[in-house]
């Protein structure tokens, strides 16, 4: 470090009578001392830099390429995807199995949910009176009413001064399938109820009064009593599929074959439309190209960094055992329970090693596997446990944890640990060099000093002797 001015003259102070820079001099003596050590730690804190952005490039590499395989299985069009011929009948979407083959669909009604509505409440924000409300659900034809003695009635307490906003919330507190709210109508207030779709989720309403806080009869309604307060009935969907006649109590039916999920919209009495599975093989064919691609960029910059001779990682535990674990990436069970016959590795799908450890994709092997599994290459591409996605997933994850210290997200920890260190001992080795020049400037002030007094000492001794000798010549 620079010697201050004030230093300069507290020197030149204590006698600066040698003539020579006692601060400069301390200066270079103290850098001297410690040039090597401060060296040393420089080029050790430029290799962990070094280090630390090769192995955190790797990781980056390792998220992204996870990420985008993740995004590519989510699309879903790396399976087998249901088409319809007529959109507005259903939609449909993959189930959870993997579907293939055609069906046909003829949708001659929908299913629907009981809507019932109260007769007009003059004020609505008065007290309706007190008692009880009994839901019983079953199901309603004509005038007759068949309750389901597996869906046990609801009975709900409305207290006195209850409202009819306060009915309705009592019966969407119960949870009884059934929803209730307040509508004013061109006539007046109306307290609506709605159920569940299907003919079974039909349901009735009965009413206990309180002895003096009569009025919740006005709410109560049966198939027997006023047909007009059913405004929709309760019904279940009425349909055929390959001419097989279904029902079913909700529009939205999961994989009601494997991997065909239907959400009836419309009807097509008469007219039965066409749904069929596309071939994903196309898709599957570029995420393959796409993938090995992606790995080789990976291998690429393992290789560079992990070189021998010029390798910033070469010597690094994490990323040897990550060129372990790209070796033997092709040739691992990635679908550890496969039944027999069906894919289980990345070579099944085509991806192999080359001798110098990049990859390449045999479109032949691939091909034949689209062709002899469909549904195993389907189960591979998924987002499960088990997979292509799992398997990208778990070497990226081991990139990102640091407590293995065997992977290369612990290795980026141990690197980032020894960069705090050696930045501590870079702090530690500046202090000391200013302390050791502090004391060089102490000590070279007394020598000076002192050199300063000898120096006017010798001289005034050569003037002595020279009066003598003029003295003596005279």
């Amino acid at each position: 470090m620079p010697t201050t001015s004030a230093t300069s003259s507290i020197v030149q102070t204590l006698g600066g009578g040698s003539g020579i820079d006692m601060a400069a001099l301390a200066e270079s003596l103290a850098a001297a001392q410690f040039a090597v050590k401060i060296d040393r730690v420089t080029v050790k804190s430029e290799t962990v830099d070094r280090q630390i952005t090769a192995a955190s490039s790797i990781k980056n590499m390792i998220q992204q390429m996870a990420a985008g395989v993740g995004e590519r299985v989510r699309t879903g069009d790396l399976s087998s995807q249901p088409i319809i011929a007529n959109g507005s009948v259903a939609g449909v979407s993959r189930g959870a199995a993997t579907g293939s083959g055609s069906y046909t669909l003829e949708v001659t009604s929908l299913a629907a949910a009981q809507v019932l509505s109260s007769p007009v409440i003059p004020a609505p924000t008065g007290p309706v009176g007190s008692g009880s409300l009994t839901l019983r659900f079953g199901t309603i034809a004509g005038a007759g009413f068949t309750e389901d003695a597996a869906h046990l009635p609801v009975t709900l307490t409305i207290a006195s001064g209850s409202t009819l906003a306060d009915v309705a919330g009592a019966i969407n507190a119960a949870g009884a399938g059934v929803t209730a709210y307040v509508l004013n109508g061109t006539d007046g207030a109306h307290l609506m109820l709605k159920g569940a779709t299907g003919a079974a989720n039909a349901f009735v309403l009965e009413a206990t009064e309180t002895a003096g806080e009569e009025g919740l009869a006005a709410l109560a309604w049966s198939p027997a009593g006023d047909p007009l307060r059913r405004l929709t009935p309760a019904a279940s969907a009425q349909f055929k599929l390959d001419g097989l006649t279904m029902t079913s109590a909700s529009n939205s039916i999961s994989d009601i074959v494997p991997g065909l999920n239907l959400a009836l919209t419309g009807t097509n009495p008469g007219a039965p439309t066409t749904i069929r599975f596309g071939d994903p093989s196309a898709a599957v064919n570029t995420f393959m190209n796409d993938l090995t691609a992606a790995l080789n960029e990976l291998v690429a910059e393992l290789n560079t960094d992990a070189d021998p001779l010029s390798g910033d990682l070469a010597r690094d535990p994490g990323t040897r055992a990550l060129r372990r674990a790209m070796g033997q990436l092709a040739g691992g069970a990635v679908m550890p329970g496969a039944a027999a016959g069906a894919p289980r590795t990345l070579a099944d799908l085509g991806l192999a090693t080359n001798r110098d450890g990049t990859f390449r994709l045999d479109s032949t092997r691939l091909a034949a596997t689209l062709k002899s599994s469909p549904s195993g290459v389907a189960a591979m591409l998924t987002n499960g446990i088990f997979g292509v996605y799992a398997t990208i997933d778990k070497l990226s994850r081991s990139a990102s944890t640091i407590t293995d210290p065997g992977t290369l997200g612990g290795s980026l920890s141990r690197l980032n640990a020894q960069k705090l260190k050696l930045a501590a001992e870079k702090i530690e080795l500046a202090e000391s060099q200013e302390k050791l020049r502090a004391q060089f400037i102490t000590r070279f002030a007394t020598t000076d000093s002192r050199v300063g007094a000898s120096r006017a000492t010798l001289s005034f001794l050569k003037n002595q002797i020279d009066a003598w000798n003029n003295s003596n010549s005279g």
